[in-house]
């Protein structure tokens, strides 16, 4: 992999994390809870959200398992 490729990668990805801390402690500041407990309900939001993008990407992706391929017209 040529070092320019390598190096766009690596600053996108710590722009993209950066992006994100500063979103949730935006999130986190606009709260009136204690900062554990935004943390808190922000984690489980982020895996409720992360396991229904999984759900679907599979159902999505999965030609085998397509319940509506097996009807015939």
């Amino acid at each position: 992999m040529p070092l320019d490729k390598f190096v766009l990668i690596i600053v996108c990805v710590l722009g993209a994390a950066g992006v994100t801390v500063y979103v949730g402690a935006v999130l986190i500041a606009s709260t009136q809870l204690p900062p554990f407990f935004a943390l808190l309900i922000l984690s489980v939001i982020a895996l409720c959200a992360y396991v229904g993008w999984r759900v679907i990407a599979e159902r999505l992706g999965n030609k085998e398992d397509d319940h509506y391929d097996k009807f015939e017209n």
